[in-house]
């Protein structure tokens, strides 16, 4: 008749199973399933009704257990409900009223508790299977109590009406009658009358009372279970999202091992080029994620050298350039010391204070899913997005970022092998990826024609220009020259996938550098940048793919290898790699270190092929010297958390500056606005710009058609289609980026301070700077720039 269940059930078990119940004297005891979970005693004519249907329920917090005989046992709250209950045998019986006396016992504890947090009564907290059965049992009680109430306020307001019409009439008779004998009698009536409306008022009040009592009451406590719900989802969806990683990652490790060598882990990670300089393939389809990512193994291991490599001529030693006669231990010397790259004091002290704060970014909720739920697959450089997505600098200041560690240009202009040269300008490749570790904000797509410049040339002896090109798709061409004998010049274009637990951005162009004195003529190409846990978590970066850096007088190479980060690798997060060769493939040195910290780079004294590694490829093993470190980060400022983790050159970058151009983006006036901490009106303001920014575009579109059209318009008439319709499709956001009515309007637009080239570098189409922006500074003369804040 009944489960078997432990004499003492655990504190916070359910404990369940079959009594008999009394009913009434015609069906006497009835067979019910009893249920006891989280302090709250309920019963169900069957197991089946558990999910639906709840017969009673008992706090036993207030309630009395008493004992009649062997069998027999009583639970009352009071008066209210009072269980007659009986057991099937003596020892089941005795099961029962230990589990209800526990139960009671830590209910009166969970009451008091609440009590003390200013809650009346115990607080259940959200469990499955039958806890949630049962406090809905509760809640329904509530219901019914509150339901009572409302119904005694709807009966005393009747009564109210009656009463106040009666005394109303027997007021208005009052003022009617004449002096005489029945004024007393009509008194008497009026009084009588008003008592009964003065006890019914008083009813309505106190039920009122009553009610409003019930309602703060209990609005706390399912307040507070409200909250308890929402901890325990989001706890669930965190651990969900991780058991799908490991899941998955483990997965694949059981394909890996069962069908591949045990030394090779992830082939298309291992490929060179699996990741291209133009950022396509490397997530294509769901399955290819970073955080997934196995441990690939080393291309290459690294020794130190034998000692006797520090006393013999580097012109010796098999692999060493020949163009490095010097002795090894003076070469490491010059090299951090007295060679002209060293670092040195600046000589030149800052003409402008600049500043070291911006206003502390405001607390406002974000819900991210909800924004980014719906651009899952599209292009999201085309999806209007608030500014509680961004940071407030726009993307040519984030390009301009780039400069941060310009040092490492000026100490490559020194260098005197070329060699040696390509581990600076490797390390500054690296570099720029430093600032984006905690840069979780999106930054300000930039108006077609907006500008940026960055004038250090008094305190750095650089300065740098960039403009926003093209708009669809957008492309934004930067050019920088410093007085230490290089030049920088880049076009970004940005493509990005989004994936829902994840999205991509995989910067499109090449990034070149010049130096006046050696000619040698460098060119890259950027990383994919990931960002994770968009679904649930914390948001977090990493960088991924591969770097070819060539130096195309000499031939020389740098390949650089960022490792995507993996839960169950050993080695180091954002883990850099690189060998630099000749044009011949000789390996000359090694870097290694990670994107976010810092690089450091070793002498490759003597290379070997070591042990066969992936698909029986014999891994290098290089003996080197000690490593030297060329490149660290530089900390952040005090309170960065709160300034949107940005360095100390990107609080600088758009802090309000005189003689700058129109179109600068130090001028944008939403950006300014999110700055200043006034978020609702930066989303104002960016909402007209960018409908300014359309309206432009439509006119420009439709004069260019005007412009091109034949002077026999009947053949234009012959298409069916006039320049207003064609303007408004391409208005739309959503419209393709490389449409051919796309690439006439990016033909159409002609920028302001760069012209597009064909780069006989990387042979593909490039803004280069034409000049002219430095000079209309000096003079003030910004005629030409268009109105586009």
């Amino acid at each position: 008749m009944s489960e078997p269940k432990p004499p003492s059930p655990p504190s916070g078990d359910t404990y369940k199973g079959w009594l008999f119940k009394w009913t009434n004297y015609i069906k006497g005891y009835q067979r019910r399933w009893f249920v006891l979970s989280n302090g709250l005693l309920s019963y169900y004519r069957t197991q089946a009704e558990m999910g639906h249907t709840c017969r009673g329920t008992i706090n036993l917090a207030t309630a009395n257990i008493a004992v009649e005989d062997s069998c027999n046992f009583v639970i009352s709250n009071g008066g209210a409900q009072t269980y007659h209950l009986k057991a099937s045998s003596e020892v089941e019986r005795q099961r029962w009223i230990t589990a209800l006396e526990l139960a009671k016992a830590k209910a009166i504890h969970m009451q008091a508790e609440s009590d003390d947090s200013g809650d009346e009564g115990p607080m259940v907290p959200p469990s499955s299977g039958q806890g949630g059965g049962c406090r809905n049992s509760e809640i329904q009680s509530t219901l019914r109590t509150l339901n009572s109430k409302v119904e005694d306020l709807s009966t005393c307001n009747d009564l109210i009406v009656k009463h106040g019409s009666a005394l109303q009439r027997s007021l208005s008779e009052l003022e009617g009658i004449r002096v005489g004998g029945d004024m007393g009698e009509k008194i008497r009536q009026v009084t009588e009358r008003a008592t009964l409306f003065r006890i019914t008022s008083n009813a309505m009040i106190n039920a009122c009372r009553d009610f409003l009592s019930l309602a703060q009451t209990h609005s706390k406590r399912w307040q507070k279970a409200l909250q308890t719900e929402r901890e325990q989802r989001i706890r669930l969806e965190e651990t969900l999202e991780q058991l799908a990683k490991q899941h998955n990652h483990l997965e694949r490790a059981f394909r890996g091992a069962t069908v591949l060598p045990p030394s090779f882990s992830n082939p298309t990670l291992g490929n060179k080029g699996g990741v291209s300089g133009k950022g396509d393939a490397s997530d294509e389809d769901d399955d290819n994620e970073f955080f997934d990512a196995m441990e690939d193994p080393a291309e290459f291991i690294t020794v130190p050298a034998d000692p006797k490599y520090h006393r013999r001529s580097g012109s010796n030693v098999s692999g060493i350039s020949s163009e490095t006669g010097m002795d090894d231990q003076s070469f490491d010397e010059l090299s951090l010391t007295s060679n002209p790259e060293s670092p040195q004091p600046l000589d030149i002290e800052p003409v402008r204070q600049r500043r070291t704060r911006i206003p502390d970014k405001p607390n406002y909720y974000l819900n991210l899913w909800s924004i980014m739920k719906n651009c899952i697959g599209k292009e999201l450089s085309k999806i209007p997005m608030p500014v509680n997505f961004n940071e407030p600098l726009s993307m040519l200041q984030r390009l301009s970022e780039d400069l941060e560690y310009y040092e490492l240009l000026d100490k490559a202009a020194k260098c005197q092998s070329s060699l040696e040269q390509m581990c600076y300008v490797a390390a500054f490749t690296v570099s720029s990826y430093s600032t984006t570790v905690n840069r979780t904000g999106k930054p300000f797509n930039p108006l077609l024609g907006e500008t940026f410049e960055l004038d250090r040339l008094r305190e750095c002896g650089y300065r740098s220009l960039c403009e926003q090109v093209s708009h669809h798709p957008p492309a934004a061409a930067h050019h920088a020259t410093s007085e230490k004998g290089w030049s920088l010049r880049q076009e970004i274009t940005l493509a990005s996938k989004f994936r829902g637990k994840y999205f991509s951005i995989m910067p499109l162009g090449s990034i070149q550098c010049m130096f006046d004195k050696s000619k040698n003529h460098y060119s890259w190409k950027k990383v994919t940048t990931t960002v994770h846990n968009i679904i649930v978590g914390k948001l977090w970066i990493d960088q991924s793919g591969e770097i070819d850096v060539v130096n195309h007088r000499t031939g020389d190479r740098c390949h650089l290898k960022f490792v995507p980060y993996s839960y169950f690798s050993r080695d180091v997060p954002r883990k850099v790699t690189g060998v630099v060769t000749d044009k011949d493939g000789k390996a000359h040195y090694v870097l290694s270190g990670t994107w976010d910290e810092k690089m450091e780079f070793s002498r490759v004294m003597q290379s070997s092929k070591g042990e066969n590694g992936t698909e029986g490829k014999q891994r290098t093993v290089y003996q080197t010297l000690k490593a030297k470190e060329i490149w660290r980060n530089n900390p952040l400022p005090e309170g960065a958390e709160n300034m949107y983790y940005f360095s100390s050159l990107a609080l600088t970058l758009n802090e309000p500056e005189e003689g700058v151009a129109p179109t600068d983006s130090r001028r944008r006036p939403d950006q300014r606005l999110m700055e200043e901490g006034r978020w609702d009106e930066a989303n104002t303001e960016k909402q007209r710009l960018e409908e300014k920014q359309r309206t432009v575009r439509r006119e420009r579109e439709r004069e260019a058609l005007k412009a091109a059209s034949s002077p026999e318009e009947d053949e234009a008439q012959e298409t069916g289609t006039e320049a207003s319709e064609v303007s408004d499709e391409t208005d739309k956001e959503d419209s393709p980026p490389h449409t051919p009515v796309a690439c006439a309007h990016q033909d159409n637009y002609q920028a302001l301070w760069f012209e597009q080239i064909d780069d006989p570098i990387s042979g593909e189409k490039m803004h280069v700077y034409k000049g002219g922006y430095w000079e209309a500074k000096e003079q003030g003369s910004w005629d030409m720039c268009p109105d586009i804040f």
